[in-house]
């Protein structure tokens, strides 16, 4: 099996050295790395061109993009300017972000799930953060999710999911189709992988309303809108967070924007968050 990874980074020079010195020495090493340097003003090109006159198989290229840092759409444009300059050979292809440290052998164990089962489609560990010189689990999503900072892929799932969307919340929307089309999904709790900082925190407000467009965009409807808007409020300790989730979702019908998915898938969608709802609520 051939393993490809793209890392977008935008100003990483804090963390891409760490994350890349974690990656070439892997008990198994990936076929190609592709680091895409999206606009840094800082040493991040720097440090990725040391990487790559060092390794014949890591590539870099560079792209010009805003120095806001939000969820979605840049990220996912920087990952497909990395996808274009491989080419179609790979078995396995990645994600990874460019603030991460990886145990010595997470692709040899993410290689041999994917090897044992034919009809796993998304495999990942689990993000742990440093607090009080500890490193505990993220904890801010379910244990059934596989954040988008750690998210492998096998080929045929990839094609027939669409590939990534461009919008935030491409990596739930990523998971909800791969089982709309009957993959497996893993999460392999024993590969723990070290986020040197935490989801979110470089995110801007405008990321909150964007969560409203992407439920709308994903067919969810206004009452898991509002609801998803009220887990958000309560984990964050901020209820505005509510109204900007609402604003999102009404701008987006306003102006009748595309849809992620068709209408079958947005109906399974819809159906498997219900059905997630009411199993938490009576479990």
């Amino acid at each position: 099996m051939k393993f490809y990874i793209i890392i977008p980074a935008h100003n990483e020079s804090k963390t891409i050295g760490l994350t890349l010195n974690s990656l070439v020495n892997q008990t198994r090493l990936p076929k190609k790395l592709v680091i895409v340097n999206d606009n840094s003003d800082d040493n991040t090109e720097k440090i990725v061109s040391e990487f790559c006159r060092k390794y014949n198989w890591i590539k870099s290229v560079n792209v010009s993009s805003s120095s806001d840092h939000t969820p979605g759409a840049k990220i996912i444009n920087a990952f497909y300017e990395g996808y274009a300059i491989l080419d179609d050979q790979y078995d396995i292809i990645s994600k990874f972000d460019a603030d991460l440290i990886f145990d010595p052998d997470y692709i040899e164990r993410i290689y041999n799930h994917f090897r044992r089962n034919s009809k796993l489609g998304i495999v990942g560990g689990v993000c742990y953060i440093k607090r009080e010189e500890r490193w505990i689990p993220e904890n801010k999503y379910r244990d059934d999710h596989i954040r988008g900072a750690i998210k492998s892929y096998r080929k045929d799932c990839f094609i027939e999911i669409g590939k990534i969307k461009n919008s935030i919340g491409w990596d739930t929307i990523d998971e909800f189709l791969a089982k709309y089309y009957s993959w497996n999904i893993l999460v392999d709790s024993k590969l723990k992988v070290k986020h040197l900082r935490a989801t979110g925190d470089r995110y801007n407000r405008e990321s909150e309303k964007l969560q409203g467009v992407a439920s709308f965009r994903m067919r969810l409807g206004i009452i898991l809108t509002f609801l998803s808007g009220i887990k958000s409020a309560i984990n964050k300790g901020r209820f505005s967070i509510i109204e900007s989730y609402l604003k999102g979702y009404f701008m987006a019908k306003s102006k009748k924007m595309s849809f992620l998915v068709n209408r079958e898938q947005g109906k399974f969608i819809k159906n498997s968050r219900w059905r997630g709802i009411f199993k938490r609520l009576f479990r």
